[in-house]
């Protein structure tokens, strides 16, 4: 094995039963830290590839996912297709790296021959190391020095009959700070939004709350529900919503609340003809779509408990390729106000739990409220979904009630909107007033 394309041996680190083996290996490591002191420490950098965005040349099928390479689980793999060389799975650091350390688990599909390599831009691709002798197990490249974004295995000779599989490749090393964070953008979301009131009422909430979310300029808009008060008709679209928050409705992605049911002409009637394809790109009153490294998913809670939209949102996970997944609907699971907990969510809780999703955005109670990372069963938890409760986008405030496990932040009464930063790899948001003071600032997530 060659690291950086030099001539000399390096082997990676592997258990060896032979102890005149391993002195020798551990000869030459010592050798090696002496002739390059400045890489002694490189076994310590930390961990910079956990849940970046994967991608690779194939996949046996979609549960074998290149994803499943970077997210920390042993118990998953990637899987190339069978038979077929070479093949390659790569990771987008998202700014450029000092990589030190490379470690590949494989599966029994092992790689006999592979090289590590490195890039700025994804498309030219510069040597960090070489194996021509695999085995499989694990390969712990310890000494590497090479900088760029992209990194890459690259098999060229399959160790069996199958495909490539790995368990876990870990990058190792720094990430440049100077490099600013790639694809940023920002979303503004709010619930609860248009009473059946005008600009010309004092007390009138959702005209503050559009001019705010017009200032921000956001990528885009998400509704959670109750867009329109008190039956959702279209008259009342047209005579409220659509003169505040409609003046940004082609940048919207909105999820129907329970008054869009309450419609005299039926169920969602009017919130459909007013959206029309804005709430129904396709074709069902739940959606998804995509910026960025990010997955967003909409969802219909009148409808939450009929199977036809939980397969639909477990088949829409089994599709995504994107590393950081966010949802929104109307109903929330945990909420400390006046509606309280909404057990109708749990069901897609767990299916997102089980896809590692990072952000879920509701409304109903009007109120703001953040929930520390939680699991299904409101156990804290790291690997949790971070709930976001923001329905104070004009309808009457509710008060706080009952404070639930896990919740971290509660404002009643201030009209606002919920301003959320997105990056490719982290999210943040700020609860902004009317005022345009920020009322409340979330930590900093780092993606699942």
């Amino acid at each position: 094995m060659h690291p950086n394309g030099s001539a000399s041996l390096l082997t990676p680190t592997r258990r060896r039963t032979v102890g005149v083996v391993i002195a020798a290996v551990l000869l030459l490591v010592g050798s090696l830290l002496l002739a390059y002191p400045d890489r002694a420490g490189a076994a310590a950098d930390p961990l910079i590839s956990r849940g970046k965005p994967a991608t690779a040349s194939s996949s046996e099928e979609s549960g074998f996912g290149p994803q499943n390479a970077f997210d920390g689980d042993p118990a998953t793999r990637w899987a190339s297709a069978e038979g077929k060389d070479p093949q390659w799975i790569g990771v987008d650091l998202g700014v450029t790296a000092d990589v030190t350390r490379v470690k590949l688990s494989w599966e029994a599909a092992y790689a006999k021959a592979y090289r590590i390599e490195i890039s700025a831009d994804g498309t030219t691709w510069t040597r960090l190391a070489e194996e021509t002798a695999g085995n499989g197990g694990s390969d712990d490249w310890s000494t590497l020095s090479g900088k760029g974004r992209y990194l890459r295995v690259y098999g060229t000779a399959r160790g069996t009959s199958y495909g490539y599989s790995l368990y876990e490749a870990e990058v190792y090393g720094t990430l440049d700070s100077g490099t600013p964070p790639t694809g940023a953008f920002t979303v503004v979301a709010a619930g609860d939004i248009a009473a059946q009131c005008t600009a010309s009422d004092s007390d009138c909430a959702h005209p503050k709350t559009a001019a705010l979310a017009q200032k921000l300029n956001p990528k885009f808009y998400l509704t959670m529900g109750d867009n329109q008060y008190d039956d959702a008709r279209i008259a009342d679209f047209r005579a409220y919503y659509d003169k505040t928050w409609g003046a940004f409705k082609d940048k919207t992605h909105p999820v129907p609340g329970n008054h869009e049911t309450y419609d005299p002409a039926g169920s969602l009637v009017g919130y459909k003809t007013y959206f029309g394809a804005i709430a129904y790109p396709q074709g069902k009153s739940y959606y998804s779509f995509d910026e960025g490294n990010w997955h967003f998913i909409a969802l219909d809670s009148n409808s939450l408990d009929q199977s036809a939209q939980t397969d639909w949102l477990k088949a829409d996970l089994a599709k995504n390729s994107k590393a950081c997944i966010a949802a929104y609907w109307h109903h929330p699971l945990y909420s400390s106000g006046g509606h309280g907990n909404d057990p109708v969510s749990r069901p897609v809780w767990k299916i997102l739990y089980g896809a590692k999703a990072d952000l879920v955005l509701n409304g109903h109670d009007h109120h703001y409220e953040r929930f520390a990372p939680q699991n299904p069963d409101g156990k804290a938890t790291a690997d949790g979904i971070t709930e976001i409760v923001g329905g104070m986008g004009g309808a009457e405030p509710y008060p706080i009630e009952n404070v639930q496990p896990n919740s971290q932040k509660r404002i009643s009464g201030e009209y606002g909107v919920l301003k959320l930063d997105f990056t490719d790899s982290g999210y943040s948001w700020s609860y902004v007033g009317t005022d345009g003071k920020a009322k409340d600032t979330s930590p900093k997530y780092a993606c699942h």
